[in-house]
């Protein structure tokens, strides 16, 4: 968890350059220091190196789905408790099953800046 007067850390993944570039920047705007990744394997090494307070996934990142990043995540009692949210169309949310392996939302590819923000600051809120 980040520290009084710190910046949250965020980790975003997605396998389109364009994409994590955007996301990475409108992220620093509002203040969060930013990690990226480029595919799953990618951020499950880097949310275990580095411990992100978020992380904000794509669901069909390359090497690794968002699904199964979230799963790896959950599995390590390092990464177990930071939030996942995934990014992905509507038509691909797959049905929760109950387990602690679903993600902590979800948001539309692609979003506006309104709504990640919003939806990064709500899985803070709900982290502290």
């Amino acid at each position: 968890m980040w520290q009084a007067g710190g910046r949250p850390r965020v980790l975003v993944a997605d396998g389109d350059e364009q994409t994590l570039t955007q996301l990475a920047l409108r992220l620093g705007r509002a203040g969060y220091e930013v990690l990226v990744a480029r595919d799953g394997e990618e951020a499950v090494a880097r949310a275990t190196a580095e411990h992100p307070d978020v992380c904000v996934i794509d669901a069909m990142t390359p090497k690794l789905t968002g699904w199964d990043v979230t799963r790896r995540l959950r599995a390590d009692p390092r990464t177990c408790d930071v939030p996942v949210l995934l990014m992905t169309a509507q038509a691909a949310r797959r049905p929760s099953d109950g387990r602690d392996r679903d993600p902590d939302g979800y948001l539309p590819k692609p979003c506006s800046t309104h709504e990640l923000r919003s939806h990064v600051r709500a899985a803070l809120v709900r982290r502290r």
